[in-house]
């Protein structure tokens, strides 16, 4: 048990520092509402009792997430500044994921957390009635805080696997433990945070890093360039992984695919993939797409069928693009045609019957609902992706515009974005010499059609409706959306998001 002293710095706020019971370097508070804190030697975890300390445990090594951000890095927020003064590393079904304690210079506690490849930055936040335990709160059902409608978008089991620097709140180490999160149609994020006693609560909204201005950040990260190798488990081969936020990746060699939650080391667990399947648009290629460059990171292959016909089959491919200042967006390829999405923060409103969905001011009506599994995968993946990975899925259109909703037991996931042309994605990769190969069947009515004389439109006109009528009579009216006979999700998302 050790006491401490205030000491005066430059900045507004002022820092209690105390030697560690455990090891007697150092150990500062600069937050007045952070309780515990990790020292930096010898990773005691301490909890603050007024001007004591006591050491209450040890905490494990922090697994290297390979992230820019660091501790004291400083950015702003709305015009506020603030400073990263802790971590917590938190692993559960859907992968790990970071949550880093930002302190504001008006005193206010903050957290900034990953959130589908992106990152959420969020306040204390108070439900204003009682919390409702983890267990009440289902996937897909809606709850109300302060007068305002959030849809639950994950429920699951976590754990605490390690922190770093000082902290407002600790969940017990080790021990699984609930965390929910809620979503707006206007694109806020609640968390819950089953840890503590009471839960805590923290609403935000999706940010990108170059937007919080920041300063300090590791600049071996921040670096292109740099990259980690490592064997593959299976044959041995160099695998080299670029991005730092990649939570899965395939092997080149030998095509297994790799999880990296674990760490890179004897860890690492793989899973075999047979028939590789080749993308039209190969790993690393760049491109111009939105006003921005995107290389193509990721590739999966996906199956598709109607939930009750497991023998009728389609399938897609997803190519996942990135850009360090935008993140990542999926560039979806169908029977159908091309399409870019996104992944959204907000949840968007599906109405009663399930034959339309509401987001930002706009109503899509429903196209297909399937059932959906990845079957191969190359490249790398800012979530844990699994082959054999399963969802059901609903596409939703408005002209051009696209919205798309995955579920799996433990969470809903939706992505918006709109169609692009083959000539244009053959034009943003420079792809011109196989750009025939490109063309999808949502190109052929427009060509065709400006050569047909009148008579010949009539008569197909006529063919079409009786097809459609003998079609309506063989549907058994499930509710369910159009028959699917081809194409792929517009969504280009198939893992699992909120703060992983």
């Amino acid at each position: 048990m050790t006491t401490g002293n205030i000491v005066a710095t430059d900045s507004p706020q002022r820092i209690y520092r105390a030697p560690c019971p455990g090891c007697g370097a150092p150990v500062e508070f600069r937050s007045a509402q952070s309780t515990h804190a990790v020292c930096s030697f010898c990773h005691s975890t301490v909890v603050r009792d007024g001007e004591t300390l006591s050491r209450i445990g040890k905490m494990a090594e922090l697994f290297e997430d390979h992230s820019p951000l660091q501790l004291l890095a400083q950015g702003r927020w709305q015009g506020q500044a603030f400073t990263l003064v802790g971590r917590l590393q938190y692993k559960g079904p859907s992968g790990s994921w970071t949550e880093w304690s930002a302190l504001l210079d008006d005193g206010r506690a903050a957290a900034l957390a990953e959130d589908n490849g992106a990152y959420v930055f969020s306040l204390p936040a108070d439900m204003e009635r009682e919390v409702p335990e983890a267990p009440h709160l289902r996937v897909g059902a809606s709850t109300a805080i302060s007068g305002k409608t959030f849809q639950v978008a994950s429920n699951e089991a976590v754990v605490l696997v390690s922190a770093q620097g000082e902290l407002p709140k600790l969940p017990p180490l080790g021990q699984p433990f609930g965390m929910v999160e809620l979503r707006s149609a206007d694109g806020e994020v609640v968390s819950i945070d089953y840890g503590p006693r009471p839960p805590v609560l923290a609403r935000g909204r999706a940010v990108v890093l170059d937007e919080l201005q920041f300063s300090g950040l590791r600049e071996d990260s921040v670096k292109q360039e740099q990259t980690r190798t490592f064997s593959c488990p299976n044959c041995g081969a160099q695998v080299e992984v670029a991005l730092a936020s990649s939570k899965s990746i395939a092997c080149r060699s030998c095509h297994s695919l790799i999880d990296l939650t674990q760490g890179i080391g004897g860890q690492l667990q793989h899973a075999l993939q047979d028939e590789p399947v080749k993308p039209l648009i190969e790993l690393g290629t760049q491109g111009q797409l939105q006003g921005a460059p995107w290389q193509v990171v990721g590739y999966q292959h996906r199956m598709g069928h109607e939930p009750d016909d497991a023998d009728e089959e389609f399938g897609w491919d997803e190519y996942l693009l990135y850009n360090q200042k935008r993140g990542f967006i999926f560039l979806v390829d169908a029977q159908d045609g091309w399409s870019v999405v996104k992944p959204t923060t907000g949840a968007p409103t599906l109405s009663a019957n399930g034959q339309s969905a509401s987001y930002l001011g706009m109503t899509y009506q429903l196209q297909y609902s399937y059932e959906a599994q990845t079957s191969y995968v190359a490249g790398e993946f800012y979530w844990p992706v699994e082959r054999g990975q399963k969802t059901f899925n609903r596409d939703f259109a408005k002209g051009d515009s696209l919205l798309s909703q995955e579920q799996t037991p433990r969470e809903i996931t939706w992505s918006s974005g709109g169609k692009i042309g083959s000539d244009a994605v053959a034009a943003a990769f420079k792809l011109e010499n196989i750009k025939d190969l490109l063309k999808r069947s949502d190109a052929a009515p427009t060509s065709s059609a400006a050569r047909m004389g009148c008579g010949t439109v009539i008569v197909l006109f006529v063919i079409i409706v009786i097809l459609l009528l003998l079609l309506k009579s063989c549907e058994g009216g499930d509710g369910t959306g159009a028959a699917r006979t081809g194409g792929g999700s517009f969504g280009g998302f198939s893992g699992l998001g909120g703060h992983k």
